[in-house]
């Protein structure tokens, strides 16, 4: 029987976050981590998802678990097997969740037997290893198959979606149609917003828990403006001067530093050292539209300030492995940018970061939006977007979508700027004209956004929020 992959996890002590909490956000922490002790002593809280790195669930789950065991939580985190055409399957699952018909494909009967027969081996997997007095928290539609059988182990099951749609539609009713009989079986589902939920589930099995962002993470902690431009020179991304360091700090506590890395610009040259950097980070994925941020910057680039370039950065398409499309919205942008004039060729970058390497991939992606003037995400839909959270917690000015978990990030013209219509291209130009071409706006923007960030999207409530409803369950 072919094994799950388990994903290490280092303890990280909560006190971390103490050094940015008030006394009383410190003090409801502490306890919370206590209670959780007592709780779920010899239990353990297993975690499961289609990936180990690339995206923010991923992301997520590594700070969460990390600061869960340093609370003295036995938390695990194992990564499914599956085949092209599992991942397939759930890759158009996961585009009718955002109300798009992805590649077009039926969910009918063959499609479940083909989805419950790849979920077979890691339902045996996880058998023999899940006890009655254990906690599993499935993440996504790839794992929602597995709820029946689980809870024939007599543990407390939980499914979280971390994606949806503000509205439904044709596509969204077919894909619940497809997952209702799984979902409907959980012990409690758990969702970003209250707009995702399906309305044949029970509230009272219900939960809304936003994301958080780990602020001391290779991808959010902060750097110093000459080991940003070291890191950026030294790997060909920007033109900047040397004389800061390549170490970076990874999540079991270690020392890592940047290696040789060449061939990054997939197309586009080195970004010039006096240029402002307009970069939206993001899996190639057409329901993030790149390609629109591409056209709108280039079909106004005669509005945008001189000094102004965009970079449309993405993972390495071979390294991320429950996303077959990734290699095709790559080569759509690409050939995009091939059709531009020559003049906006020039100040428009497509780099891929390399993926086997998650906290030196987290460190470039870090060192990026620090040096970014302005951080965009124009998603057609979002989830909840911690590509949004992320420069935000940097002071960074962002215009993003006004729709999913965005929209309840961002306050628009306070902590940043929010598109009403994610497909109307001039008015993203507007945007951006508005942004680059006043600093001080800009500069507000981006302080603010921080101060929002430490409010309201920290690890201690989602912490705290896990613990309460651990609570009700047992």
């Amino acid at each position: 029987m072919p094994g799950m992959q388990e994903v290490h996890i280092d303890e990280i002590s909560i006190d971390r976050l103490a050094s940015l909490l008030d006394d009383h956000r410190v003090e409801r922490m502490v306890e919370n981590a206590e209670r959780a002790r007592e709780l779920l002593d010899g239990r353990v809280v297993w975690n499961v998802n289609a990936t180990a790195s690339g995206g923010g669930v991923a992301e997520m789950l590594q700070a969460l678990l990390a600061y869960s065991r340093g609370a003295g939580v036995d938390a695990r985190w194992l990564v499914l097997e599956g085949n092209p055409e599992f991942f397939k399957l759930t890759k158009r699952i996961h585009n009718l969740l955002h109300g798009t018909p992805g590649d077009g494909g039926p969910l009918g009967d063959d499609e479940h037997e083909a989805y419950e027969s790849a979920l077979a081996p890691n339902l045996d997997y996880l058998r023999e290893l899940v006890s009655a007095d254990d906690i599993v928290l499935l993440h996504d539609p790839q794992t929602a198959g597995l709820v029946e059988g689980l809870r024939e182990t007599k543990a407390s099951v939980l499914w979280r979606s971390h994606i949806g749609r503000d509205t439904t539609n044709d596509c969204t009713d077919r894909a619940w149609t497809f997952l209702r009989g799984y979902v409907e079986q959980a012990d409690a589902t758990i969702f970003s917003r209250q707009e995702y939920v399906p309305d044949w589930l029970e509230p009272r099995r219900l939960r809304i828990i936003p994301p958080s962002l780990d602020p001391f993470s290779a991808k959010n902690v902060d750097l110093s403006e000459e080991d940003v431009a070291t890191t950026l020179q030294h790997v060909g991304l920007v033109d900047l001067p040397d004389g800061g360091s390549l170490d970076f700090s990874r999540r079991d506590g270690s020392q890592g530093r940047v290696r040789d890395l060449s061939d990054l610009y997939v197309a586009g040259g080195t970004v010039p050292r006096d240029a402002r950097l307009v970069m939206q980070v993001s899996r190639w994925d057409r329901l993030k539209d790149m390609k629109g941020v591409m056209t709108s910057f280039a079909d106004h680039l005669a509005r945008m300030p001189e000094d102004a370039h965009l970079a449309l950065v993405g993972p390495d398409v071979f390294g991320v492995s429950d996303d077959p499309e990734g290699a095709e919205v790559l080569d759509e942008c690409l050939q995009a940018w091939k059709a531009l004039p020559a003049e906006a060729r020039d100040r428009i970058h497509l780099a891929a970061l390399p993926m086997d390497d998650v906290d030196e991939n987290a460190h470039l992606v870090n060192a990026l939006q620090h040096h970014a003037a302005v951080v965009v995400q124009k998603s057609i839909v979002e989830g909840f977007g911690l590509t949004v959270t992320e420069p935000m917690w940097k002071s960074r000015a962002v215009v993003a979508s006004k729709v999913g978990g965005i929209q309840d990030q961002i306050v628009h013209g306070e902590s940043g700027l929010l598109l009403a219509d994610p497909t109307d291209l001039d008015a993203f130009a507007d945007a951006l004209v508005a942004v680059l071409s006043d600093p001080a706006f800009a500069e507000r923007l981006g302080t603010a956004a921080r101060e929002r960030v430490r409010d309201q999207y920290l690890g201690d409530r989602h912490l705290i929020q896990y613990v309460e409803l651990f609570a009700e369950l047992l």
